[in-house]
């Protein structure tokens, strides 16, 4: 389940500053996250103040400091730098800004001869020059417009994909109070293999967590497959089951297909969290693991996994055909936190090699503070551990993903 890069997207939440150490991990996430909406996006975050670009502001200083510079120290060739003024703005400013520093580096040249006369002429070929590089830079700067354009159209086809697979979850839906980051580690990406959704129905609301073997388009469409069947089976079937062998038989038949074309990702599987929320029994909950490290429970009376028993993961049933589903009723108090993470979080590492222990950052600040046991604080608390622990360098697609009851009855179409 590796993706290459390091490319990332922060979720929703956030979480509050304690401390210095804290402050310094949320900037850098703020970096990480305008550098991986790609050059163009980060560019204008980072050059932006209130919403209005500051990038002309850079070449206008520098020609200006030339400019200065050329006429209190007297030396000639300072002038000549006069080339590099275009050659900035067609990197950061827009084409009309970039033609208007190249004509402002060509007057601001030819000053140094007709105004600055206390220095010999600067001559034919300089002069050449700066023009040259001016016009130059102005291509230059119309290729990478139109270059960022086709990139920001492709974000904008990325991000719809990306919120028809992983789609915005409304404020209590289904009763429950939930919280969710997905950290994408793919450099173009916007969305991985990692799944979440939460489906309310007649027969209770049930979620479902996960991760798609591999990494690319093929793991999105295995994705989207599966939430597909889930969004379907969770609202018509009241047994959980049977929602299991739904997905079981999806990602069977969906392997089947795309071995049918001759792809290579044939062998896909997919290892999931798939709980069910009954309104009648508000102090338990129904969990079948197809593969996937058991949930954590989090509220007063500590941190705790909730099971540690699991089956295989979606798309190996065929190994072990003829067994029955195993569904798992277990205690989950109605103050309690569940929390799922994708091996993006567990298998975080360190410079030294040494993997990311999430349960236990996460026991101590429920320890120190119970309110860290609520959905938002306690997805805030895990994103950012993780990014701390493997300094932002994140190998796979990483979710964090938490709900608990909010104690008013779920609502559903």
């Amino acid at each position: 389940m590796r993706a290459v890069g390091a490319r990332v997207s922060l979720g929703p939440v956030r979480s509050r500053d304690r401390g210095p150490g804290r402050g310094r991990w949320r900037l850098l996430g703020r970096l990480v996250q305008a550098a991986g909406r790609g050059d163009a996006a980060s560019r204008h975050e980072l050059l932006s103040v209130r919403g209005h670009s500051v990038a002309w502001l850079f070449p206008l200083l520098l020609l200006i400091g030339i400019a200065a510079a050329d006429i209190t120290t007297g030396a000639f060739e300072i002038i000549s730098w006069t080339v590099l003024v275009p050659g900035i703005a067609a990197a950061i400013c827009a084409v009309r800004t970039t033609a208007v520093y190249a004509v402002l580096a060509l007057i601001v040249y030819v000053f140094a001869d007709t105004v600055w006369q206390h220095r010999e002429e600067t001559g034919l070929p300089g002069l050449v020059l700066v023009a040259l590089a001016g016009g130059v830079s102005v291509v230059a700067a119309a290729l990478r417009v139109g270059g960022e354009q086709r990139m920001l159209h492709m974000r904008d086809i990325a991000e719809t994909t990306r919120r028809t697979v992983l789609r915005p979850l409304p404020v209590g839906f289904g009763g429950l109070d939930h919280a969710a980051a997905y950290l994408s580690s793919d450099t173009e990406a916007r969305v991985g293999g990692d799944f979440y959704d939460i489906q309310p129905g007649p027969h209770g609301t049930r979620v479902l967590v996960g991760d798609v073997q591999g990494k690319g388009l093929g793991a999105v469409d295995t994705a989207a497959a599966l939430l597909g069947t889930f969004r379907e089976a969770a609202y018509h079937e009241p047994d959980l089951a049977t929602v299991a062998e739904r997905l079981e038989l999806r990602m069977q038949r969906h392997r089947a297909h795309t071995a049918a074309l001759g792809h290579l990702d044939g062998d896909r599987f997919a290892t999931a969290v798939l709980v069910g929320f009954s309104e009648d029994l508000p102090d338990t909950v129904d969990v079948v693991l197809f593969g996937h490290d058991p949930p954590l429970a989090a509220g007063p009376d500590g941190v705790r996994p909730l099971t540690d028993a699991g089956g295989l993961p979606l798309g190996m049933g065929d190994l072990t055909p003829g067994s029955p589903v195993s569904v798992r009723r277990l205690v989950l108090a109605a103050d309690e936190t569940l929390l799922v993470v994708t091996d993006g979080v567990t298998e975080a590492r360190d410079p030294e090699g040494r993997f990311y222990r999430h349960g236990e950052d996460v026991a101590r600040a429920v320890a120190a503070d119970l309110s860290n046991a609520a959905p938002a604080r306690l997805v805030a608390l895990v994103r950012d551990g993780t990014l701390r622990h493997c300094r932002g360098r994140l190998t796979d697609d990483t979710t964090v993903f938490a709900v608990r009851r909010t104690g008013r009855p779920p609502e559903w179409p």
